[in-house]
């Protein structure tokens, strides 16, 4: 679009003058948010409720002279705050990543050579080349402006695109974007001091609300830290009136404290959502947000585009009508090209960019350059144009020679083109009849009239005298992975909606090819606007198909879906389609063909332009979730028994009060935190993952239904364990072996459940084939650790365990596999027994809380 401009070829700025305003006025960027700096995530860590209870705890210890365990106390401490720093930055660095791809681009003339530059780089006195769908990166004074309107709702509240020209006052506006046209402008102003960094960052101040899971898990680890502080207190107190020592009763307190503070799940939360969108990235799917990816899994229905996205988007001018002849004629056919059709294809030339950048115009520009005798484009030039409006749509271009010879050309939707030009009701008919022949071929078709030219412009398009040339017809086949793709959203309980400006014939030709359900009836963009909102909302869950859509219509649709309690993806790549694209809960668009405001308004970009990066996001989506779910269920099932060893003896007054202390629950934490955000977040998808319906949105696995599995599977750890513990006792063992034989089993029954929990419904015939090498790692690890606090001699002493005879560790691994285990047969029963999943509700749901992304 740039290249039509008049002149867009100034020198610009030189290398050297481009460092100097750089050095002068700074980069192109508003007032940063503060990036995770080492002393601020250091503080963060130190606040942690762990990290507090271990200070505490390992002070204790020092006022009790028991140096080595406040020494490994310590020594713990550190390992916490290096695990949380170590998560913390992994995913800082994949949200970095992300914010990289996420950054608009410029074009800038300097030097005499245009360059594609990032827009934080963008200096005071560029040369700034703007095209329709782009966003503007700075305030700029124009200095050139082809039919230019932009959007700058966001800084009038006008919803009415701005029309932009350059008369030496009009400028244009950092985050604003062109909706129309093209300019060449001098940039005046980059970062905080344009007008939208003057704003005075409110943009960056606004804080996305929580997500509904966000606010699950914040609501259950606060209900745990309540728990867990009454029953410090009460353990406290009890401990210190039953010992007299008030440093016993505060120890035991603390370690029953670290035992119930689940504070591995908000860390498991974040590491999954933000690691999660690295992965996408890596397969060509860019999440702008990681609150995204938690959406993604609950996605009931998807709005597609047709043309790119279900199509190839390569147009070939395949059939012509000329008013006349006989029928449509295939371009290229047999014989040379008539008079009349050669002047239908100039004439739709004309009526498009002199550079087009739509296909359509390059096929009608290819076209002409084949079939006429002489190319008259040197010899003319755009002197004035109509931009695409009206509904049905239509455009006009004027052309003049040297001689002032002019050419006035239009195309549009053909139902339009009919109707301006006040053909005849038999030839009107005969026109009818030959589009209706090319849209049930699949053909995208256009109409294209020519008029003579007034002595002045008359103020719309519309008062031409128009004369009808013909019908013009592009083919564009669907690609070889649409059919397929889209039966891969039906088994995975995902409505398709195609939403397409095509009229409703080529639309339906094209859904019958790509297999859409439903394809019948079709709702027209009027008819959308037409209808009220309780009326739309009720059509909207019957109709797949919409045709002649314009934005104000697909906002409607959405809005309508949205209000029926589905959550919406929308594919788009146009500047029309960034409305709904925002408006979506996950808007979807394209990398390589989409407008830069298209882009910026999705939450998620496909970079190759494919369908199938949605099937992989939704499913990713799925298995995030899921993963998730798996780490949080074995972190409440491994708390439980480690709960109930601190309390049980102590309360039912055992010989042995005191099995585990805070060294033994820092060790068994340790383990947890890493399996649970770490290993569990590369579980691959489960079989089945896209055969089940989606997930609500508001939906949680932190109630008691939902855990009654994991506290279910932690009890029967915990009966074992302290059967086992009780029985040592009974039988006269010592309390340092009844301390080994219940923190052994603890440590092996940590491990048997990171494999019982890879799968709530597959067994372990299953799981042992997900390819994770983490998990064997995490397995060896464990082992590893377990076997030197046994055999060596100063971990034996640090946590008062001693060896353990053959017979005894056989014991315990038996009770820590068989306590463990035993779900794996709960499985096998369920799924020989148990109901299928239900077929995916069509009762409407609670619209979601807030928008991903």
């Amino acid at each position: 679009m740039t290249d039509s401009l008049p002149d867009s070829r100034l020198p610009g700025l030189s290398a050297a003058e481009v460092a100097q305003q750089q050095r002068r006025y700074g980069r192109n960027i508003l007032s940063a948010a503060p990036r995770s700096s080492l002393w601020r995530s250091l503080r963060q860590a130190a606040t942690e409720p762990m990290f507090v209870l271990l200070v505490v705890t390992a002070g204790l210890y020092l006022v009790m002279g028991s140096r080595a365990e406040a020494l490994t106390l310590l020594a713990a401490t550190g390992l916490v705050a290096g695990i949380s720093l170590y998560q913390e930055v992994r995913s800082d660095r994949a949200l970095q990543a992300l914010q990289a791809l996420t950054q608009p681009r410029a074009q800038v003339r300097r030097a005499g050579q245009l360059l594609d530059i990032a827009a934080a780089d963008v200096v005071v006195d560029d040369v700034l080349l703007v095209a329709e769908g782009e966003q503007v990166v700075a305030d700029a004074l124009l200095l050139q402006a082809h039919d230019a309107l932009a959007d700058e709702s966001f800084l009038t509240g006008e919803s009415l695109p701005v029309a932009k020209a350059a008369d030496g006052q009009q400028q244009i506006f950092a985050g604003s974007g062109l909706t129309r046209g093209a300019v060449v402008a001098r940039v005046t102003a980059v970062g905080a001091t344009t007008r939208l960094g003057r704003i005075g960052g409110l943009i960056e101040q606004v804080q996305a609300p929580p997500t509904p899971l966000q606010r699950q898990i914040a609501d259950f680890v606060r209900r745990m830290a309540v728990v867990g502080a009454g029953a410090f207190v009460l353990v406290w107190g009890y401990n210190w009136w039953e010992s007299g020592s008030l440093s016993h009763g505060l120890l035991h307190g603390l370690t029953l404290a670290m035992a119930v503070l689940p504070e591995e799940i908000p860390v498991a939360l974040t590491a999954f959502m933000a690691l999660g969108a690295w992965r996408l990235m890596r397969l060509g799917i860019l999440v702008k947000q990681p609150r995204t990816v938690e959406t993604l899994g609950s996605a009931t229905v998807i709005g597609v585009d047709k043309t790119g996205t279900l199509t190839q988007n390569r147009m070939t001018l395949t059939q012509l009508y000329c008013p006349g002849e006989a029928g449509v004629r295939e371009v290229g056919g047999p014989g040379a090209a008539t008079s009349a059709q050669q002047q239908l294809i100039a004439t739709a030339m004309w009526a498009s960019e002199p550079q087009p950048f739509d296909p359509m115009e390059q096929a009608l520009h290819q076209a002409y350059a084949a079939s006429s005798p002489t190319d008259l484009r040197p010899a003319y030039r755009l002197v004035h144009e109509y931009p695409l409006g009206g509904q049905p749509p239509m455009m006009t271009h004027v052309f003049q020679d040297d001689a002032g010879t002019r050419l006035v050309a239009a195309k549009g939707a053909p139902e339009g083109i009919v109707a301006r030009c006040g053909l005849p009701p038999t030839e009107q008919a005969a026109v009818l009849a030959a589009l209706q022949t090319m849209a049930a071929a699949g053909l995208r078709v256009l109409g294209v009239a020519r008029s003579a030219s007034p002595a002045a412009y008359p103020a719309t398009q519309e008062e031409f005298a128009w004369e009808f040339v013909g019908l013009v017809g592009f083919s564009d086949p669907p690609k070889a992975s649409s059919a397929a793709v889209l039966q891969q959203f039906y088994a995975a309980g995902i409505q398709v909606k195609m939403i397409t400006g095509d009229n409703a014939l080529t639309a339906a030709a094209i859904a019958r090819q790509v297999g859409l359900r439903r394809a019948a009836p079709v709702l027209t963009g009027a008819e959308v606007m037409a209808l009220a909102a309780p009326e739309l909302r009720r059509r909207v869950g019957l109709v797949n198909l919409y045709a002649r859509m314009f934005p104000e219509a697909k906002l409607r649709v959405m809005e309508a879906l949205k209000a029926n309690g589905e959550v919406v993806a929308m594919t788009g790549d146009g500047v029309n389609d960034a409305p709904a694209l925002k408006a979506a809960h996950i808007g979807v668009a394209m990398g390589r063909r989409g407008t830069e405001l298209a882009r910026q308004a999705a939450s998620l970009v496909l970079l190759d332009d494919e369908l199938t990066g949605m099937v992989t996001a939704i499913a990713y989506g799925r298995t995030i979730y899921r993963n998730l779910k798996k780490a949080v269920q074995y972190i409440l099932a491994i708390h439980v028994p480690l709960i109930l060893t601190v309390l049980v003896p102590s309360l039912l007054a055992w010989r042995f009060p005191v099995l585990l202390g805070p060294v033994h629950v820092i060790f068994l934490e340790l383990l947890m935190g890493p399996t649970c955000s770490i290993v569990f977040e590369n579980e691959p998808p489960e079989a089945g993952t896209m055969q089940e319906p989606p997930r609500p949105v508001n939906a949680t696995f932190l109630s008691l239904p939902d855990l009654s599995g994991s506290l279910g599977q932690g009890a029967v750890v915990a009966a074992g364990v302290l059967g086992l513990a009780y029985y040592a006792q009974q039988q006269g063992g010592s309390e340092t072996l009844v301390r080994t034989l219940a923190f052994t089993t603890l440590v092996l029954a940590n491990a048997a459940l990171t494999i019982v929990s890879r799968s709530r419904r597959h067994t372990l015939a299953t799981t042992w084939r997900y390819p994770n090498p983490l998990v064997p790692v995490a397995l060896l690890l464990t082992l590893a650790l377990l076997a030197l606090c046994l055999g060596l001699p100063a971990l034996r002493q640090l946590f008062q365990l001693q060896v353990l005879t053959g017979s005894q560790l056989a014991f315990s691994a038996a009770v820590a596999l068989v306590s463990t285990f035993w779900f794996e047969g709960y499985k096998a029963w369920k799924n020989a027994v148990g109901p299928r999943p239900p077929a995916r509700s069509t009762a409407p749901r609670a619209a979601p809380a807030n928008r991903a992304g």
